[in-house]
């Protein structure tokens, strides 16, 4: 109820305004002498409900319908919190004991343990209240908005959403106290529901609400030749290398190429030789470490494989990071030869990659070998070791997954020591709260493995991994951080100043001189190992030549019914819908080809009656004329359904996957079901009907587009449907939404062969429908850049991609649309892809359809 119903609710707020559509509909908050409130009953005890809790500056019947409904809101969430945590003490109570044998210090430890996280729960949920107030408490934001931005005060220093993540250390207190397995299983059932309505319902919401991207500043008519000074040039965090010939940014000196990543399981690539060898290797790996018995000789040879992969991943690329910081050693390298920097920046990824990947590969390998499953589960601490090994790797997971969040590709791959200029040091995400979090929780999966597997081997791995990655930060990664961001370094984190104010004045200055020492000792390490560098460096380079060998919604309205008895009386032949063809993108083709074979097939069918094929340019706007009877329902809807998904056409089988419009205003709790309606049941005469008829009729006008349109090519039409239900009153003329092909023959050349203008021009209007046509958002020029929303949306990016291979059959990743930034980049880049593809081409040619490079 807590999480899945208030979830539920707050989602449907979010997204479809639903709480406060119900409130308007139900007219609970309409004065009763108005005459309109059905319930004055209810609005009487609401009243008095509400003005009890603030006696001051405020009246019930004058207070804005959003705030009543929070009100209201906050009403239900305080019945459903007490409900859910008074079950869940009851609950305690009745599964909670004393162990057989256990002794008096263990049980002391346990309540003593248990009762401190609930005083940190306790604290950790007054002091986030003290900082968010009743508003953010009781989520106010989903329901109006108020001038106040995001805090990150007191708890919020301490940790990411503190509320959702140490704030239910209570329960796993509770759990201790009971020393219960079924109430820790509860405890961890109900944390993980909490931190999944994180996620799916308040974090998309913050987003949303409080990280959207600035307007874009709207213009009048300008002169041709200032456009490019009128609208500010966005880019992504990694795109900011120079044009060169005005051709798209790929990479400099400065900053490397943004196209075609590599960390996650999206960007796999079996195209690129360091996923087939990562993907090779682990496989091998695991093979060889499930398939062998757990002998002595194959734990020993597992156990060495993991630290000679940590060595080298620490020690190893930690020595290539430290030159390539002094002396651009690696990037030298590659000069030399005569490659550039993009060369060196991804072999060093390949490298950094593959290198990363065996060392967690062999560790888990070792792991598994070192593993054996408990004799008895119930004697001892087997499960609780198990519990808490799982919960430190699921901490690990969620770091890396937050580390690499916030930095990047840039920063996950050390791109500042690649780049002269690195992006601003900005500590956000994760690194809000901790300055270095491989140092502390970066690393307590493989902690977790060391607790689960019980094995001293794991547990010397362990430290050992922990060991270097101290070293690696403090000799590696800090010097060089402070050589190039110097001042801008901050020196305590959020956790680590939160901590400090809340010890007493004498343990402060004690901790202050501790640190001092530890700074002093570790610079005199420094110097002892730079003073023994030159002598290791002879040997070091031999094994770098010797270790060469061995090296990517919609809210569906799912509602199936038969035919409702309620269609008697309604004809269906009152009902009609026309799209309309007067709009820019929506126009009349030729029929299909008649004949079958040879040059017949290339004629134009000659039509016989007045019906002609009716075609939409892809993403355009669709408008739609309906025409109703006088009794029709307020709730009658129109979906968007390509030809042949329904078998029947009286009743409609599948969902409309939101491609859905309300004829009418108001009459469904869908925030977007009204978007797009023009005109309702505006009376028209029966003397203009053309059918015949002598009856009165409504008639409106919606139209589709965005997210409610087909962003593919093939046959659509439209289905008028009868009171929010699936039966179908009348369907459209079928349309095709086509994007037409690229001529390159019937198109003018430059003095140097290129064709560029001409993709421009059929590219930008295609672009501009990709981006809803929102003159927020779409470029209008080919110069203009794309905008920040480009970087949020992915689903600009993916529409236009499938635009330009169907228009010039050349396929380019949705990450390439966004390092192009503009449709002048783009049109260069088509055309050196055309160019590079042209031998592999089958297509014939009047001319040169390629840029041309003169002898």
């Amino acid at each position: 109820c807590y999480n899945f119903g208030i979830g539920w609710l707050l989602h449907s707020q979010s997204h479809h305004k639903r709480l406060l559509a119900w409130a308007k509909k139900s007219k609970i908050f309409e004065n009763p002498e108005t005459g309109d409130n059905p319930r004055p009953f209810l609005y009487k005890f609401l009243k008095q409900e509400m003005e009890s809790h603030i006696p001051k500056d405020y009246k019930f019947e004058e207070a804005p319908i959003e705030y009543n409904t929070w009100l209201l809101f906050r009403r239900v969430v305080d019945l459903i919190l007490m409900s859910d945590f008074t079950s869940y003490c009851l609950f305690a109570i009745a599964c909670g004991g004393r162990p057989e044998g256990e002794k008096l210090p263990m049980t002391i430890a346990r309540w003593v343990g248990g009762i401190l996280l609930i005083i940190f729960n306790l604290w950790v949920k007054l002091d986030a209240h003290r900082v968010v107030k009743d508003f953010a408490w009781y989520w106010g934001d989903f329901f109006y908005l108020i001038d106040q931005d995001l805090t990150f005060d007191g708890v919020f220093e301490l940790a990411p959403h503190p509320m959702y993540s140490v704030g239910y250390a209570g329960y796993y207190g509770i759990s201790m106290m009971a020393a219960s397995y079924k109430v820790l299983l509860i405890s961890i059932v109900a944390h993980a529901a909490q931190l999944i309505f994180l996620v799916i319902v308040e974090n998309p919401h913050i987003e949303k609400t409080y990280n959207a991207p600035p307007p874009l500043p709207k213009r009048e008519e300008i002169p041709q030749q200032d456009h490019q000074m009128e609208r500010p040039q966005y880019k992504s965090r990694l795109t900011s290398a120079a044009n060169v010939n005005e051709a798209p940014p790929l990479s400099s000196s400065k900053a490397p190429s943004p196209v075609h990543n590599l960390i996650g399981l999206q960007n796999v690539d079996l195209h690129r030789i360091t996923d087939v060898s990562v993907i090779v290797m682990q496989l091998y790996m695991y093979t060889v470490a499930f398939l062998t018995p757990s002998t002595f000789t194959w734990q020993a040879f597992f156990v060495l494989s993991a630290t000679f992969w940590r060595l080298w991943y620490s020690v190893g690329i930690g020595f290539i990071l430290d030159r390539q910081s002094n002396k651009k050693w690696w990037t030298r390298h590659f000069v030399k030869y005569g490659e550039d920097t993009e060369e060196a920046w991804r072999q060093w990824k390949g490298i950094y990659h593959f290198s990363m990947t065996m060392c967690y590969t062999s560790f888990v390998c070792a792991a598994w070998k070192m593993y054996g499953l408990p004799d008895d589960w119930t004697v001892g601490m087997s499960t609780l070791r198990h519990v808490i090994g799982f919960a430190l790797i699921a901490l690990q997971l969620w770091t890396i997954a937050e580390i690499h969040d916030s930095l990047g590709e840039f920063g996950w791959f050390f791109g500042d020591f690649f780049f002269d200029q690195a992006p601003q040091l900005n500590y956000s995400g994760i690194y809000r709260f901790l300055n270095n979090p491989e140092r502390t929780i970066g690393l307590a999966g493989v902690w977790g493995a060391a607790i689960i597997t019980w094995s001293k081997a794991v547990f010397l791995l362990a430290l050992l991994s922990h060991s270097l990655t101290l070293c690696f930060i403090q000799f590696v990664e800090r010097p060089h951080m402070q050589k190039l961001y110097q001042r801008n370094l901050r020196e305590h984190s959020g956790v680590s100043k939160n901590l400090q104010r809340s010890l007493p004045s004498p343990i402060q200055k004690w901790t202050g001189s501790v640190d001092k020492a530890l700074d002093e000792s570790l610079d005199m390490l420094e110097d002892l190992i730079d003073a023994a560098g030159p002598k290791l460096a002879n040997g070091f380079s031999t094994f770098m030549t010797d270790s060469k060998s061995i090296f990517k919604q919609f809210p569906a309205r799912i509602s199936i019914t038969r035919l409702s008895p309620d269609l008697a009386g309604y004809d269906p032949q009152d009902y009609s819908l026309e799209i309309d063809t007067s709009q820019s993108g929506v126009k009349f083709s030729d029929a299909a080809r008649s004949g079958r074979e040879g040059e017949g097939a290339q004629v134009p069918h000659k039509h016989q009656d007045s019906h002609r094929r009716l075609v939409a340019d892809y993403g355009a706007p669709i408008k739609v004329k309906w025409t109703a009877p006088l009794n029709h329902s307020k709730k009658d809807w129109i979906g968007l359904y390509m030809v042949g998904d329904n078998a029947s056409r009286d009743v409609t089988k599948i969902s409309s996957q939101g491609r859905w419009m309300a004829t009418n205003k108001g009459a469904f709790d869908y925030a977007h079901s009204d978007d797009g309606v023009l005109a309702e049941d505006q009376r028209i005469a029966a003397t203009q009907r053309k059918d015949g008829e002598k009856k009165d009729f409504l008639s409106g006008e919606i139209e589709f587009a965005g997210d409610k349109l087909w962003w593919t090519q093939g046959m659509f039409e439209l289905r008028y449907h009868h009171d929010g239900k699936h039966n179908v009153m009348t369907v459209s003329q079928p349309f095709e939404i086509r994007i037409d092909r690229f001529d390159e023959d019937d198109v003018e050349v430059d003095a140097h062969g290129m064709f560029r203008g001409a993709v421009e021009q059929a590219l930008l209007p295609v672009v501009q429908n990709c981006f809803d046509r929102d003159p927020d958002v779409a470029p209008r020029t080919a110069d203009e850049a794309f905008g920040p929303t480009l970087e949020r949306e992915g689903k600009y990016a993916k529409r236009v991609v499938y635009a330009v291979q169907q228009m010039f059959g050349i396929e380019f990743a949705p990450e390439v649309v966004q390092a192009d930034g503009n449709v002048k980049h783009m049109a260069w880049r088509i055309c050196n892809a055309k160019k590079v593809l042209a031998p592999y081409s089958m297509s014939q040619t009047k001319g040169g359809s390629t840029p041309q490079t003169p002898e």
